[in-house]
């Protein structure tokens, strides 16, 4: 498991993964190559994925946000294999998730105006059979992180 350091050393990635090692050492108490090392074995181990940049998306003429709720009425293992690999096929769709419940799947899109989203909406009932398909286009993103919480990691 984690130990107190290493979620430090998370918390601390999370929020600028291009600190250098030195400093994030500093910062948390160790010389650098103890802080290295516990960064390499969290990456090895998979607990650190990967690191990015995060973009301003009006800067990349991706502002406009859609929530995509599709329900089907196909279950097939093939079909939901075809589904995984078509959406796949669309760089808008930034999150892609089985939901439990009325929606079967929810999708974040993003796209620069709503003549684009109609353009994908479109590439995409095209693709694949869908039952249903509801957007909700968000008005005003209050919150977005992608720093994930790590005080479960004691438990």
């Amino acid at each position: 498991m984690l130990d107190k350091m290493d979620r430090n050393i998370l918390a601390i990635l999370q929020e600028d993964c291009t600190m250098p090692v030195a400093e994030i050492g500093r910062q948390v108490g160790l010389s650098t190559t103890p802080c290295w090392r516990r960064i390499q074995k969290m990456e090895e181990q998979g607990v650190i994925q990967r690191r990015v940049a995060l973009l301003d998306p009006k800067k990349v003429k991706a502002g406009v946000t859609v929530f995509v709720s599709i329900s089907t009425s196909q279950h097939e293992q093939s079909w939901l294999d075809r589904f995984h690999e078509a959406i796949q096929e669309f760089p808008e769709v930034v999150e892609f998730y089985r939901m439990s419940g009325q929606v079967d799947y929810l999708l974040r899109v993003v796209v620069p105006d709503i003549e684009h989203y109609d353009k994908f909406y479109k590439k995409l009932i095209a693709s694949i059979d869908l039952s249903d398909v509801s957007s909700s286009f968000a008005m005003e993103q209050i919150k977005f992180t992608t720093e994930l919480p790590l005080d479960y990691v004691t438990e």
